[in-house]
């Protein structure tokens, strides 16, 4: 199976999902997460028609994006932020969905190029309580996009969580449906919020049930990592 084959499967999966959960057709996103894989393999991807990559490593991004520049890539930054690499993002990244603490926000803020887009964030919550995973805990999520809105140059555009791998699909379905409760409640309190970045190879169609409108799938799509 080449990259564009596994793309084309994917893009099936998601489409069926879509299907049997009412969801409209089209309305979930399908970020290829390009991490460690090399620039021949997003060239791949390309030909194959897709534009959305989704990178965990500042200094990768940067090295990809110039290599690639002209493609029309949509870049994604996916992984935990260090503030000394905040400047690597904001000049490449379109959407961050790892936001997580107000001083990073302020400094993609500040290092954003004056000419460039808005970048489209997420508040990535630590859904599980997990004291190995980044995010923001639940209780701490209102103030934050408070914060983070009143920022120049970011566009608050929803939530992102990794829940605990491992269950069946009601147990997986149950942890994406936490998430999309923090996300109608934010909006409730006046947070015009459109994105659920969530659902990995494993448990999309759960994440795609609970209104995932970017799934971010890796191995599927480019094989193991180097």
């Amino acid at each position: 199976m080449t990259i564009r084959d596994n793309l084309q499967t994917i893009g099936e999966r998601i489409r069926a999902a879509e299907q049997r959960f009412g969801r409209v057709s089209g309305s979930v996103r399908l970020l290829a997460v390009s991490k460690k894989h090399p620039a021949a393999a997003i060239r791949e991807a390309l030909a194959g028609g897709h534009t959305l990559f989704g990178e965990s490593y500042a200094q990768e991004l940067a090295e990809k994006a110039a290599e690639l520049v002209g493609n029309g890539i949509e870049w994604h930054f996916i992984g935990p932020i260090q503030s000394n690499k905040t400047h690597l993002i904001a000049t490449t990244a379109r959407w961050v969905h790892s936001l997580d603490r107000l001083k990073v926000a302020q400094r993609l803020s500040g290092q954003k190029p004056a000419d460039a887009p808005d970048i489209n964030v997420c508040l990535q919550v630590n859904i599980s309580a997990e004291a190995s995973k980044s995010g923001v805990l639940p209780n701490a999520l209102p103030e934050l996009a408070a914060q983070v809105m009143g920022l120049p140059g970011l566009k608050l555009r929803g939530l992102m969580a990794i829940p605990a791998p491992g269950g069946d699909f009601d147990h997986q379905r149950a942890a994406f449906a936490q998430v999309r409760a923090l996300q109608e409640n934010l909006v409730a309190q006046g947070f015009a919020l459109d994105t659920l970045s969530m659902g990995m190879t494993d448990d999309m169609e759960a994440a795609i049930a609970e209104g995932a409108t970017l799934v971010r799938i890796g191995t599927a799509i480019f094989g193991q990592r180097e």
